[in-house]
C-alpha cells in the first residue's frame, strides 16, 4: 500500500494542519516510507511469538488506595486566578 498526494491532503485536512505544495510533497514521501516500514514489519512471521502486554514481568505497582487528608480548600485555591468561596472559577464551556 503506498500513500497518494491526496491521501497525505485528506490526512492534513483531518490533522487541521495547512501545508504548503512542498511541504505535501515531502510529507507524501516520508508517510509512503512509514507505511513501507510497516508492510515490511508484517512479512515477518509470528505465528510462534505469544501477544505481549508488557516486556517485563510486572506486579501491581501502584500504591493501596487508602484513605488520608486531602488538601485544605483555601490552599488548593490559594493560587487560582479567578476564585468564589469554594471553587474555582472559569469561563463557560458549552453555549446557550
Amino acid at each position: 500500500m503506498s500513500l497518494s498526494r491526496a491521501d497525505v491532503e485528506r490526512i492534513s485536512l483531518l490533522a487541521r494542519l495547512q501545508l504548503d505544495s512542498a511541504e505535501l510533497d515531502q510529507l507524501t514521501e516520508q508517510l509512503g516510507q512509514i507505511v513501507g516500514y510497516i508492510e515490511k514489519l508484517s512479512e515477518l512471521d509470528t505465528d510462534q511469538i505469544e501477544p505481549l502486554a508488557h516486556t517485563q514481568d510486572l506486579t501491581n505497582v501502584i500504591r493501596p488506595d487508602e484513605q488520608s487528608a486531602s488538601l485544605p480548600r483555601d490552599a488548593a485555591l490559594a493560587n487560582a486566578p479567578q476564585r468564589d468561596e469554594e471553587c474555582f472559577r472559569v469561563p463557560a464551556v458549552l453555549g446557550d
